[in-house]
């Protein structure tokens, strides 16, 4: 059976315009049997919150703002998410928040053994960012307008490049404008890319490699991907898809189609694996 996870949101820390997003990456990794957002509901700014979590089934927890710019929103998220912990009624974690309050939560659920994953902000401290085995940028989730990407596909270019190979490899970043999705794919002709480490990606694929075949499937990669940098996301990248990020690779690395059409390795050299 699919683990079992509790999503808990800081309503100080997110978007409910994102809740439904939210929900959905969560679900990615199991089946979310508890939905809760923490927040002082009594503030103007929230009251109109309740349609919006009434209809994703997410419950409220009212905390009320005791002191003037201090809330009691964190203590209550880490009080329940403890208590949870200790019920064992879930697998897994998914904290959505961009505040490094949650840092220690993330460990102390790691140290359990248990799965916890977050989403938060580009500006998440980097230590709540790696205290979790998963992180997914809340930017990637925005809702987009398909005539928006049409828009910005003029401009792209299918292009993947290795640049410096013996040390980064450059991946194509698409520049978000308003609520244009980072799943465009390919490059649009502006200076500003994201890089990743050649190191990276040598490291994950040793860890993934079958030292008798010579490549590594595309899901072990993409899991050794995960373990070294919890924020990896194909989609930070602009690819839609692992497989797409991993073709842009090339010529440093190789996709190969196995005989059975479906399964898909991952092999340096241009070298063909015999499948």
């Amino acid at each position: 059976m699919s683990p079992k996870i509790a999503i808990l949101i800081d309503g100080d820390n997110a978007e409910i315009k994102l809740l439904e997003q939210y929900i959905s990456e969560a679900g990615r990794f199991g089946r979310v049997t508890i939905k809760r957002m923490y927040c002082d509901f009594t503030d103007t700014n929230k009251k109109s919150w309740k349609e919006t979590l009434n209809k994703f089934a997410v419950n409220p927890v009212q905390k009320f703002a005791y002191t003037t710019g201090k809330n009691s929103t964190d203590t209550a998220l880490i009080i329940d998410a403890m208590d949870l912990l200790h019920s064992k009624k879930v697998n897994g974690f998914c904290i959505v928040s961009s505040d490094s309050d949650y840092t220690g939560l993330a460990n102390r659920i790691r140290e359990e053994g248990m799965f916890i994953m977050g989403i938060g902000k580009k500006h998440t401290p980097i230590a709540f960012q790696k205290a979790c085995e998963n992180f997914t940028l809340a930017e990637v989730l925005q809702p987009f307008d398909p005539k928006d990407i049409a828009e910005n596909n003029k401009n792209c270019e299918d292009v993947s490049k290795t640049e410096n190979q013996s040390s980064s490899v450059s991946i194509p970043l698409p520049k978000v404008e308003g609520k244009i999705s980072l799943k465009l794919i390919g490059s649009l002709k502006d200076s500003s890319v994201n890089t990743m480490d050649l190191k990276q990606i040598d490291e994950a694929f040793q860890m993934a490699v079958d030292i008798d075949k010579g490549y590594a499937f595309l899901s072990s990669f993409s899991q050794a991907l995960r373990k070294i940098d919890p924020t990896f996301d194909n989609r930070n990248f602009g690819y839609s898809t692992f497989r797409k990020f991993c073709e842009a690779l090339s010529p440093t690395y190789e996709t190969i189609i196995h005989d059975d059409m479906q399964t898909i390795s991952l092999n340096p050299n241009h070298s063909k694996p015999n499948s």
